[in-house]
């Protein structure tokens, strides 16, 4: 491949205990999480709102918190469910405590629970490079509309789900044995008859919440109709009478190549508009809706794997090791989906598992953690922990870990995992 060299003087904006890449539900909750421990917080994201896939990619409901009757996803993360509650912009789905929640409910509790807890906001800007010696990290490079800027850091939290800061640091990266999951493109119809849509609160443990009849329905029409890759379909309740967002369709798509990704954006928008005029004229309860709105950004289920420390494997996952280092809880089935078919493989827990601290860091990087999707963990475990709860659970411990590094001028492979976890436990997580 042909390459150039650019050389640019950046300026640089500020500096920092701890740099969080990624505004999702890993990074935000890292974030407040750090600055709440004293630790001076920044945190980069490419839109205008933190959220990640539960707002820009309108992946609803929450999941999961609540699992055999006890609490599994607590602290700072659920302090943010209950807020939202009080706003009535959220719905906690008992007894499996799923979290039914309004986006833009979502982006406001979120938004002051940071700039209550002081982290500075750096929206608009693209993660684009970084300085880096030895696996040690000094700057964070971001693009914005007024230019290249450096952000110093002494700690920085990769929680961009595709590990993209990993990849600009070289960290070694795990080699897939399966298929990527497929890319959905989430969309919300109005003028549901809502009222008759009988599995759109996710609501029973053990029990995947997809639309049995509906799915039949479609996999029958595509014998004789122009039916496009499907998955599901899910229907998540959102608050509002007469919507319901639509998680149906689906595309094979390697979501960190530019290039594949919008092609894939491409088909899966032609197929939302597909599947709304089946659904219209098929089905009902939807006889009278039409496409409100489709997500900002397609939801990604799989990119890369890091080669942490320890590799949380499926069997280890499946038997709910405890390990000594667990900093967080992950009830989700295992939720593997075709990139081929409309199949799907989801096995439920017999109990929520554990997740090491060893997934979050890597050998020879030693001031790096990695919360999100792309955490030390294989396609099994991953397919699981992947969701909005333990993620939001793993950003927690990231954030209290890199301010309690911060504090004490050491490696992240040093902190003191008892005191991380008594912490955490005086903050409401189950571990």
């Amino acid at each position: 491949m042909e390459q150039i060299t650019q050389t640019r003087s950046i300026p640089v904006k500020g500096s920092y205990d701890i740099v969080v890449c990624g505004g999702g539900p890993a990074g935000w909750i890292a974030a407040v999480a750090a600055a709440r421990s004293g630790a001076k917080t920044a945190m980069v994201e490419q839109l205008g709102f933190p959220g990640g896939m539960a707002t820009a990619g309108l992946v609803l409901p929450i999941s999961v918190f609540t699992y055999n009757g006890k609490l599994v996803c607590g602290g700072i993360p659920w302090e943010f469910v209950q807020r939202m509650v009080a706003l009535g912009g959220a719905q906690v789905e008992q007894p499996l405590g799923n979290v039914a929640h309004d986006p833009e409910i979502y982006k406001l509790v979120a938004q002051r629970m940071l700039l209550e807890a002081g982290v500075e906001l750096h929206y608009h800007s693209t993660l684009t490079g970084c300085v880096q010696e030895n696996g040690h990290l000094t700057h964070v490079i971001v693009d914005t509309r007024s230019g290249p800027q450096a952000l110093e850091t002494r700690y920085v939290i990769d929680a961009t789900g595709d590990g993209a800061l990993c990849a600009m640091m070289n960290v070694p990266m795990q080699k897939t044995t399966l298929p990527l999951q497929p890319a959905s493109l989430i969309f919300c119809l109005g003028g549901v008859e809502t009222d008759k849509l009988i599995v759109d609160h996710h609501n029973k443990q053990g029990v995947n919440m997809h639309h049995v009849p509906i799915q039949n329905l479609l996999r029958e029409l595509s014998k004789t109709e122009d039916v496009p890759q499907f998955g599901g379909p899910w229907f998540c309740h959102i608050l509002h009478d007469g919507f319901t967002l639509v998680n149906a369709s689906r595309t094979t798509a390697n979501m960190v190549d530019p290039v594949d990704a919008s092609a894939a954006e491409c088909r899966l928008r032609e197929d939302v508009h597909k599947l709304t005029a089946l659904l219209k004229k098929h089905v009902p309860e939807f006889r009278n809706c039409y496409l409100a709105y489709t997500a900002t950004v397609a939801g990604t289920r799989e990119t890369r794997h890091i080669q942490g420390v320890h590799v949380l494997t499926g069997e280890e996952y499946l038997n709910r090791v405890h390990f000594e280092d667990s900093v967080a809880r992950s009830a989700h089935p295992i939720d593997i989906h075709s990139a081929a078919d409309s199949q799907q493989r989801c096995t439920f827990l017999e109990d929520a598992a554990y997740i090491p601290y060893r997934s979050l860091i890597v050998p020879g990087y030693d001031n790096l953690i990695v919360p999100s999707r792309c955490l030390s963990a294989d396609q099994i475990a991953s397919a699981s922990i992947r969701v909005q709860a333990p993620i939001m659970c793993l950003g927690q411990a990231a954030g209290l870990a890199a301010a309690m590094c911060a504090s004490e001028d050491i490696s992240v492979h040093d902190v003191d995992v008892p005191a991380l976890q008594d912490t955490l436990r005086a903050w409401g997580a189950a571990i």
